[in-house]
């Protein structure tokens, strides 16, 4: 009887350091560009319950895929990702993907900090303190030497201890703020990563030179980021452009049919093989809207069922 292997998040964690994801994002970008991996946006099926299914798939390589997760405002969310190899369509492991999105959410905004960010920034801003703000910070200190590193987010004491657990974790000192302004003002580089609906940060506490990742919405409806400060930047990367159009509230919000048009805005992917933002003007301001694609998914389970299969991790699971 045929087996695939399920992978726990304890599992996925130990197997896929962000430093690793960063580089997988490097690959998959790069493939993108040349048209070697394929993506298809997210989809929702949304029940009257409140209860929403989410899912999006891709390939690259040797492998393929779908991320599938089903969320309830009250009651949580629950993530899975199915692999399957490309040659011929075995199905390979059943991945719990909570862990995985994280960490290659937050390599991606690294990858992205990378290239569009100034060489020598070294301020950091973090408006947030949730699980996505700990994965962020993790994928920036692995591309830039950061000598300061503020967070700011609604709670006092969530902030508070972000900021103790993270000094302790990375071995840099974070410091929790009082106001959001105080934590943005000066940054070169400045992280989103909330539930926010409406902006959290204002156009004019944007340094020029700035770099700007916003991570915490993918609906339309929904945005952390001012019209004007979309409107000031001089360039906009977004991991897919048909994907942005149709969840990337920070932009739907901010721009008309002629404004999606603008040179500006751009694709990670032409900026990584240097289609795009070739040259970066020292006082530009650049902004990285993440909104997270299938690839970035499956080249991290196909690194993490590798890894796992090396190691011989994971629990096998028989199927006919």
């Amino acid at each position: 009887m045929a087996s695939m292997l399920y992978f726990t998040e304890a599992e996925v964690r130990d197997l896929l350091p962000m430093r690793q994801a960063v580089e997988l994002m490097q690959s998959v970008f790069e493939r993108l560009a040349k048209g070697e991996a394929i993506n298809q946006p997210r989809r929702r099926l949304i029940l009257p319950t409140g209860s929403v299914l989410h899912y999006m798939a891709g390939s690259d390589g040797r492998y393929f895929g779908a991320k599938v997760y089903s969320a309830h405002a009250r009651h949580g969310a629950h993530f899975l990702f199915l692999l399957y190899r490309a040659e011929d369509a075995e199905p390979l492991a059943i991945i719990e993907a909570n862990h995985l999105g994280q960490i290659r959410t937050g390599a991606a905004s690294g990858l992205a900090t990378k290239y569009m960010a100034r060489r020598d920034a070294g301020t950091l801003a973090i408006i947030g303190s949730g699980f996505q703000a700990r994965s962020q910070l993790a994928s920036m200190l692995a591309v830039k030497a950061f000598r300061q590193v503020k967070v700011w987010s609604r709670d006092s004491a969530k902030r508070t201890a972000f900021a103790t657990e993270c000094s302790s974790l990375f071995s840099i000192t974070v410091v929790a703020t009082d106001t959001a302004e105080e934590a943005v003002r000066g940054a070169t580089v400045v992280v989103t990563a909330t539930i926010a609906k409406e902006p959290v940060i204002a156009a004019e506490w944007i340094a020029p030179g700035a770099h700007v990742n916003a991570m915490g919405s993918n609906q339309a409806n929904r945005r952390e980021l001012p019209t004007e400060l979309v409107h000031r930047a001089n360039s906009i990367a977004v991991d897919s452009i048909e994907q942005a159009r149709m969840e990337s509230g920070d932009l739907v919000l901010a721009l008309d049919e002629d404004g999606w048009k603008n040179p500006k805005i751009v694709e990670l992917k032409d900026v990584v093989t240097g289609a795009a933002l070739r040259e970066r003007p020292h006082d530009a301001i650049t902004i990285f809207k993440s909104n997270g694609i299938a690839v970035e998914d499956v080249i991290c389970a196909g690194y993490v069922f590798e890894q796992g299969s090396k190691k011989e991790r994971g629990t096998k699971i028989p199927y006919s």
